[in-house]
């Protein structure tokens, strides 16, 4: 039988993809190519905007459409979060929540050998219905479920490896806290020995993600500033091997300047980091809940950059939080300015059911989130281009991980997080999927052009 997977949302969704994938190939399943028909169709959804919710309806109904005499299987955020409207939609059979992925080839199996077991009385339409057993709802998601080790990823460049599970900041517009339970960290030697076999598989880049990443064993040794996660990367850096490893999103409330300081001493850690900002306004700060201050985030980036001045450092931040004023959105510009971040994700703000902010008054109008999205998209663009003149003639060391699809470049990504594009013309195929040294020119597209050193 054939099987086919959909992913929408984060690293940690894609991790937990791969390891399902592996899973059904290693019980007999043969997996389907893009838009290919499959018997089986699992979508690991996403629930962290309204629009994340939308898009992972429309793809369950689009996969149905497809494949119409397959057996969907709905995961990931919106499944757990929202089952009974997961499991409303026309042909889905079944519903698992987050912590229930490693558990679907299970489910998958049974309602395949026994679907006489599985199906309801039939609607009124005449079409039979769907299990009510089978939509897992779990309020409390108190244990890791470690799916095992993966052997690969779609790139053969760069792996991700998910190295803890939920998260219990509530920021006031968060609704994952609710979709991914409270802190489990996987165990160090897990971490590891899946690190190791992807090296020696041939990964050259490491990506350790969670979900929040920097609370790694903090329900174990109670710290709170990121010396688990240390720790691990004491592990994870020991591997043999020509690799290095790059951090996913990691929050200020929990790395402060010193641990960021520790951080850049190591040598196989890309010189970049994610660090989610949210707001550059103290006053809309304190509405979300971040805990920390506009200050204390200024202070980490000077760690980083005091020990690398070409330091990559982009961030996520949302306009239009509710009572966002225009004095308050101009504040979050100025600190855009003075912290001259390399990459800027920015998101308008969207109401999550259950969230305190939704809840908030002063709610902003969707036309003005629309222009302050605009104007923050600029200033991002205009700040990248200046990260990228920064570091015009200089040398870095760039992990090549495709040639686009012109065929003229063979393109790739620095420690500090740059796109670099090497013209083909001249260069070694045998780069693909290897570090070179390559020194900077200019600008291009959504990155910079590069030569080989």
């Amino acid at each position: 039988m054939k099987v086919s997977f959909y992913t929408l949302g984060c690293k940690v969704n894609q991790y937990e993809t791969q390891s399902m994938r592996e899973q059904f190939r290693d019980a007999g399943y043969e997996l389907a190519d893009s838009g290919e028909q499959a018997d089986v169709c699992v979508i690991n959804t996403c629930s962290v905007t309204n629009v994340a919710d939308r898009k992972s309806r429309q793809y369950i109904r689009r996969m149905k459409h497809l494949n119409p005499d397959a057996l969907i299987v709905v995961t990931g955020c919106y499944a757990q979060t929202d089952p009974e409207a997961v499991s409303s939609i026309d042909g889905v059979r079944i519903v698992a929540g987050t912590n229930e992925k490693g558990n679907i080839l299970k489910y998958v199996s049974a309602f395949l050998n026994e679907k006489a077991e599985f199906e309801s009385e039939s609607r009124e339409d005449g079409e039979a219905g769907r299990t009510e057993a089978h939509i897992k709802k779990y309020e409390e998601l108190d244990s890791y479920e470690d799916m095992g080790t993966i052997t690969a990823m779609e790139s053969r460049s760069r792996a991700f490896v998910k190295i803890q599970e939920g998260c219990d900041r509530f920021c006031s517009y968060c609704i994952i806290p609710y979709a991914r339970g409270k802190v489990r960290s996987r165990s160090l030697n897990s971490v590891t020995e899946e690190v190791r076999s992807l090296v020696l598989s041939g990964y050259h880049e490491t990506v350790l993600t969670g979900i929040n990443t920097a609370l790694y064993g903090r329900e174990h040794t109670g710290n709170e500033n990121g010396e688990g996660l240390l720790t691990l990367l004491d592990a994870v850096t020991s591997v043999e091997g020509d690799y290095r490893i790059r951090l996913s999103s990691l929050e200020p409330n929990v790395i402060n300047e010193e641990t960021a300081g520790r951080l850049i001493r190591y040598d196989r850690l890309c010189r970049h980091m994610h660090l989610s900002i949210q707001s550059g306004s103290n006053s809309v700060l304190k509405r979300m809940n971040r805990k920390y201050t506009v200050a204390q985030y200024k202070r980490i980036a000077s760690a980083l950059r005091t020990e690398d001045p070409d330091y990559g450092l982009t961030t996520d931040i949302i306009v239009g939080f509710p009572g966002e004023t225009e004095q308050e959105f101009q504040e979050t510009l100025k600190t855009v300015r003075e912290l001259q971040f390399s990459g800027i994700h920015v998101f308008k703000y969207s109401p999550r059911k259950n969230t305190a902010a939704a809840l908030m008054p002063d709610q902003i109008d969707g036309r003005v989130k629309n222009i302050r999205a605009k104007i923050l998209e600029e200033e991002a663009g205009k700040q990248a281009q200046a990260f990228y003149l920064r570091n015009a003639g200089k040398t870095r060391r760039v992990l090549f991980e495709r040639v686009t699809a012109d065929g003229k470049y063979l393109e790739g990504y620095t420690d500090n997080y740059i796109q670099i594009y090497v013209p083909m013309a001249g260069a070694d195929p045998g780069l693909l999927h290897h570090f070179s040294d390559v020194r900077l020119l200019e600008p291009y597209l959504n990155g910079m052009t590069g030569v080989l050193c």
